[in-house]
């Protein structure tokens, strides 16, 4: 079970870490945006990646 809360967090840091290292600009853009952006849009957005996650999580599960 850790191994896989590792895994996930890890292939979080990669993906993330690509995003800043191939568009720094653009990711700089994109903070100011989310800073200008109302609190019910933000968590809109929360909610739907929170949703994709977990549905994300229950698939690579049963495909283990």
């Amino acid at each position: 079970m850790l191994g896989y809360i590792l895994l996930g967090i890890g292939l979080a840091l990669v993906f993330e870490g690509i995003a800043y290292a191939a568009a720094p600009g653009a990711m700089k853009r994109m903070m100011a945006e989310v800073l200008n952006s109302p609190a019910g849009a933000l968590r809109l957005a929360g909610l739907f990646a929170l949703t994709l996650g977990v549905a994300m999580v229950a698939l690579a599960q049963r495909m283990l």
